[in-house]
């Protein structure tokens, strides 16, 4: 299996990649082919796939913050099981963000993901692949170390149509085993920068934002 880094939206991989996602993902978290062109180019972004015998197989986006020095994870898709892709982009992401941070002369403090609550969104199929099934991916993530954050989180959808996105959770691995709470700003300071692509966003997201704004700290729980 190769990891490889897909910069270009004319890139073969990329085409296969697009039609992963829409295999797996809900509609309104898929973003239109065409608008991808600036976010594959921009450096900051990092977009890897897993290519076992010429295909996509699976997928993976992230980024790194320097100044919070912090990674998110945009998603992770698997798109079979049985060949141990989901631990394929875990490692190798995990090492591409370590080699970022001590570029930064920092140790990585953490990584944000979003991760689906199965008890909201038990009706999504996800290309009916089992391992993304959001059962199965939020155990797998919570012995990886994952932690919820403890409020309700609001996700604007990307068809950047005002819509709000429930049935998410916003989680964080911290690297410290010892972590089980987080400046609720870092929070806050993460989730405007993240979502500054997305000129629509409810009001329900503000509201939350509000909230964070009140709390010094926000509590990391066990799923």
């Amino acid at each position: 299996m190769e990891y490889r880094r897909i910069t270009n939206i004319n890139d073969p991989l990329f085409k296969q990649m697009h039609q992963l996602m829409q295999d797996v993902f809900p509609p309104e978290e898929v973003l239109e082919f065409d608008l991808w062109k600036e976010p594959l180019e921009d450096p900051g972004i990092r977009v890897f796939v897993a290519v076992h015998e010429d295909k996509v197989v699976g997928a993976t986006e992230y980024r790194y913050y320097e100044d919070f020095n912090v990674a998110m994870t945009d998603f992770t898709i698997i798109g079979q099981a049985g060949l141990g892709i989901g631990p394929y982009l875990a490692q190798n992401r995990l090492v591409d963000l370590q080699a970022l941070a001590a570029e930064n002369n920092k140790k990585l403090s953490g990584m944000f993901a979003e991760i689906y609550n199965p008890y909201k969104v038990e009706h999504y199929e996800f290309g009916g692949v089992k391992p993304m099934d959001p059962y199965v991916r939020r155990e797998v993530l919570a012995h990886l170390g994952y932690k919820r954050l403890d409020f309700d989180y609001v996700h604007p959808s990307w068809n950047n149509d005002g819509e709000a996105v429930t049935g998410l959770d916003l989680c964080f691995l911290p690297m410290n085993d010892e972590t089980n709470e987080l400046p609720s700003s870092l929070i806050v300071k993460f989730l405007k920068r993240y979502y500054t692509v997305l000129s629509n966003r409810p009001d329900s997201w503000y509201s939350m934002i509000e909230n964070l704004e009140k709390k010094e700290k926000t509590a990391l729980v066990y799923f």
